[in-house]
Formats: structure tokens, C-alpha cells, sequence
């Protein structure tokens, strides 16, 4: 409780820097597990990616394998079966002919029990549309790092994009290695994940700007060291803004899929929840580390830290940093803005400092 206090003062109690091996580490044992999963078991994709033919059930007492013989009598035995809640079972099957969809649907009625929902849909998101959404997310990667080039620096845009690419990956691998099904809800949720690690990957940066525009001219600290005061200042406002993000999803994911039965709910929340947890924590662990082991390899900080060294400093512990100076204000913003609207009051203009020769003292009358 003490830590995450001094956290929200914006003090120094966590080292992240000594977090960040652990965390690549973590990062790459998921995406191996993900991206595995992907390849054996591939994704399960939706009527809208696939086409065919779906049904829900309403029966009680039957069961998963009594389903199965139902459908393979007919030469559906490929089909999925899922038991949804305690009497809804959900078949989805491969046949996109009318007369074969109807007979099976007349012959679950009369086996299984009432069919509540049937559906019959062609592969609409086909390969074109597919080839389409990879071209648009070329360009969005492409705009954003030309952005961030150019609003940062390249090394900072670099980081933001590993991060959005680390978040995709570890969410499709959810869906891959749990199979769930995926639908254009799900694939507008990555879409918005996307968006929502890039905005938290920003403020981490503009907040590692700030305090190496103010203690980068002392030569005093590491870009390292600068670096985790910024997380420090940022890690509970990035906290507090995933947890009041994943609220109100958690409870569309409880009451709008698991309580009142929505299934796209459930399809759209359960990677936007995914997406927020990873992306709060990729643009802390991921992107930030990622920048500073670029910037520590430029001259200028090499040339630092060489100083810092020489005199005895080590970096295994997080020195600490006086909040008095990591908030002084940038003096060369500051002087440029009273250049244009004029010295701040009380403070002596340059004529006064010149040196210049007083005015002469008015003679006392008698």
C-alpha cells in the first residue's frame, strides 16, 4: 500500500528497468504459446469468414454425443456442436444448400428439440475484403510512423509500433489457443486495440520527453534513469485509466454475454478486455524499455553514463531524483516565450542590469 502511494506521488519506489528483462521474458513466452497456437490450431472463424449454416437448440436433456449421432445420419458429422448455458446446444455446420439446411433443421426438431435461431449465411468477408483490411493497416502503420517521426523521433515511433504488433499477436493467441470465434466484432475490438496501445504508448513518451527536456542538459542522469522517473510519474495514471477502460467492458462481457446471452458481446469484449490489459502493460514494459536501449547506444548518452561511471555511480539501484529539479521548467522555452511577450513582472528588465548611470537626486529645499 506504501508503494502504491509513494507510486501516486510520483516518487521513485519501483525500479523498472530492473523489470524489464523479466517482462520480455514473459512477453516472449506468450507469443511463442500464441503464435503456436495459431499455427497448430489455427482461429475459429465465424459464418462471416466461413459460410454455412448455424442453429441453436433449446433442450434440456440432450447431450453433446446425442447431437453428434443426429448429425452425422444426415452427413454432418463435421459439424460444431457447443453446449451453450444449461439447455441452448449450438451447431454450426458446413452446408450452404437450402433444401439440406431445412431438412436438417425439420430433423433436429423432431430429435433434439425446438430451434430457436437458424441461420444461413455465404462467406461475405471473402478474400478480397480480407486483402483490403491488410492493405489499410499497411498504411495505418505507415501514417503513424511517419507521425510519430516526425511529433518524437523515429526511435520512440519504432517502440510505439512493436507494442501495437505485441498486443495484436498476444490477443489473436487468445482467441486461437481458447477458440473462440471470430467475427467482424471481433475484428473492429483489434482494431480499437490498436488505437488504445498507441494512445497509452503516447503519454508514456511525452512524459519521458518533459523530464529529459528538463534534466537532459544537466548531464547529470542516464537516459535510463530519466526514463523510469517518467514511468513513475505516468504508471498510476496509465493504471487508473486501464482499470476505469476495463470496467465497464468487464461488465458488458458479464451481464450482456454470460447473464442476458448475447453472443456478440461476448465476441467484442473479450478481446477489447485482452487488449486493454496487454496495451497498458506492453507501452510500460515493451515500448519504453525498447527506447531506451536505443537511446543509451546514441554518443551523447554513451558519453554520460561513461561520466557518471568514472565518478562512482552505479545503476543497479534508482538514484534518487529531487522532485525540486525534475520540476524545474524548460529554461529555453521559457526564455523564448518571454521574448515574445516581454519580461514577467517584478523581475528587473535589461536596462536596469546594464549598469547605467543612475538619475540624479533632486536637491532638498530649505
Amino acid at each position: 500500500m506504501k508503494t502504491l502511494k509513494s507510486l501516486y506521488l510520483g516518487e521513485n519506489p519501483v525500479n523498472f528497468p530492473n523489470l524489464w528483462k523479466r517482462a520480455f521474458i514473459a512477453s516472449m513466452v506468450v507469443l511463442i504459446i500464441g503464435i503456436g497456437s495459431f499455427a497448430f490450431r489455427g482461429l475459429n472463424l465465424g459464418l462471416d469468414f466461413e459460410g454455412g449454416t448455424s442453429y441453436e437448440v433449446r433442450s434440456s436433456s440432450a447431450t453433446v454425443p446425442e447431437t453428434r449421432e443426429v448429425l452425422s445420419s444426415v452427413g454432418a458429422a463435421d459439424s460444431r456442436v457447443q453446449k451453450v448455458g444449461d439447455d441452448i446446444i449450438r451447431i454450426r455446420s458446413d452446408i450452404d444448400d437450402s433444401q439440406k439446411a431445412n431438412e436438417l433443421r425439420e430433423l433436429l426438431e423432431n430429435e433434439i428439440g425446438e430451434v430457436e435461431t437458424f441461420e444461413q449465411v455465404g462467406p461475405t468477408w471473402g478474400s478480397d475484403v480480407t486483402n483490403k483490411a491488410i492493405k489499410a493497416l499497411l498504411v495505418f502503420f505507415v501514417v503513424v510512423a511517419m507521425y510519430l517521426t516526425i511529433r518524437l523521433e523515429w526511435k520512440m515511433a519504432l517502440g510505439a509500433l512493436v507494442a501495437v504488433v505485441h498486443d495484436i499477436i498476444i490477443s489473436v493467441g487468445v482467441y486461437s489457443f481458447f477458440q473462440f470465434e471470430i467475427t467482424p466484432a471481433t475484428v473492429v475490438a483489434f482494431l480499437t486495440i490498436m488505437g488504445y496501445s498507441l494512445y497509452d504508448t503516447i503519454v508514456v513518451y511525452d512524459k519521458v520527453r518533459e523530464i529529459t527536456g528538463r534534466l537532459g542538459a544537466t548531464e547529470k542522469y542516464s537516459y535510463t534513469e530519466m526514463m523510469n522517473l517518467a514511468l513513475n510519474r505516468v504508471a498510476m495514471r496509465s493504471i487508473n485509466t486501464s482499470i476505469s477502460s476495463a470496467l465497464p467492458v468487464l461488465s458488458l462481457l458479464v451481464i450482456g454475454a454470460f447473464i442476458m446471452g448475447a453472443t456478440t458481446l461476448q465476441e467484442f469484449s473479450v478481446a477489447l478486455l485482452v487488449g486493454i490489459l496487454v496495451g497498458s502493460y506492453s507501452s510500460i514494459f515493451l515500448a519504453s524499455s525498447l527506447v531506451s536501449l536505443l537511446k543509451e547506444r546514441e554518443e551523447r548518452w554513451q558519453q554520460v553514463r561513461n561520466r557518471l561511471e568514472q565518478k562512482g555511480i552505479k545503476f543497479e539501484t534508482v538514484r534518487k531524483i529531487e522532485r525540486q529539479e525534475a520540476s524545474k521548467p524548460d529554461l529555453k522555452k521559457k526564455e523564448r516565450i518571454e521574448g515574445v511577450r516581454g519580461p514577467a513582472r517584478g523581475r528587473p528588465t535589461p536596462m536596469q542590469n546594464s549598469g547605467s548611470i543612475p538619475p540624479r537626486p533632486r536637491k532638498k529645499r530649505r
